[in-house]
């Protein structure tokens, strides 16, 4: 079954940082380096993996991982042929960015199909907008709610040297799916390891808020998620390729099929929930 996965992570890995690098420089991030070499090796390697389409995951955070301003015109450009299948992922980092209307504006110009905010390594909280020290913050998501482009949050912890936790719970965004209530929502990794009831019960609260299943091991969902089957409407696939454990998406769904929720509720989740999102 062909498949749609809304988190691969297609970075420029010149920028990441050296501690980053130090953490996950492992046999799987060499094979992964040398996809990302090119746009070419990336569409090969969907093709392997039986992927009909991907969200390539990109967020302005140059205090944690290093990856500057300029990632959204590296992934516009590195997927600019592609974008049949390609979907850039960008991001403004408020905190980064004297003028963010302008520049989310200008992003979102280049192409880009979805931002991304990584609170614990953006290190701020998505209703930060709410107490006044980080009201640009709101124009990101006006932006997007203007022209149906969702918006995906991390949630969940991070184990990177200079990541805040503090961050890490999704609740905040409570706030946000109220105050924007027909900008797309998307819950990164349902909250893990230590917030999926939290994000569960957003999803089921909002009718904007979804859950994308990246970063949980496939054969472990029931367990996180006891009631995927009837969340199956509100559910996202995603792989979080090439973190550690992820020995490639094509195992990761073969692991999914043997949870058994029947073919309507996979095809929901692993192809028609995203397809009806991004068009």
């Amino acid at each position: 079954m062909s498949n749609f996965d809304v988190h691969l992570h297609i970075q420029p890995w010149e920028m990441v940082n050296p501690d980053v690098l130090a953490l996950i420089d492992d046999e799987s991030h060499a094979g992964a380096k040398h996809i990302l070499e090119s746009p070419e090796n990336v569409i090969r390697f969907l093709d392997d993996n039986d992927i009909e389409r991907a969200c390539c995951i990109n967020y302005v955070s140059p205090d944690v991982m290093g990856f500057r301003r300029e990632v959204n015109d590296w992934i516009a450009n590195f997927t600019k042929n592609h974008r049949d299948r390609l979907l850039p992922v960008g991001s403004v980092n408020p905190l980064h960015e004297l003028h963010v209307r302008d520049e989310i504006r200008r992003v979102l110009d280049l192409g880009i199909r979805m931002i991304k905010i990584h609170p614990p390594h953006q290190l701020f909280s998505p209703n930060a907008y709410k107490r006044g020290d980080l009201w640009q913050l709101s124009e990101i998501y006006r932006e997007c709610e203007e022209r149906g482009v969702p918006v995906m949050f991390h949630t969940g912890t991070s184990i990177f040297p200079k990541a805040r936790n503090v961050f890490a719970d999704p609740m905040p965004i409570d706030d946000v799916a109220i105050d924007f209530p027909k900008l797309t929502i998307i819950l990164a990794h349902t909250g893990r390891p230590l917030y999926g009831e939290t994000a569960v019960f957003l999803a089921r609260r909002h009718a904007n808020v979804y859950l994308d299943l990246s970063g949980i091991p496939p054969k472990s969902l029931l367990r996180y998620i006891p009631r995927l089957a009837s969340l199956a409407d509100k559910a996202l696939w995603g792989t979080d390729w090439p973190s550690p454990g992820v020995v490639s998406p094509r195992k990761n769904v073969d692991d999914f099929l043997t949870l058994g929720l029947g073919p309507a509720p996979e095809e929901k989740i692993l192809r028609a929930n995203a397809a009806r999102i991004f068009g």
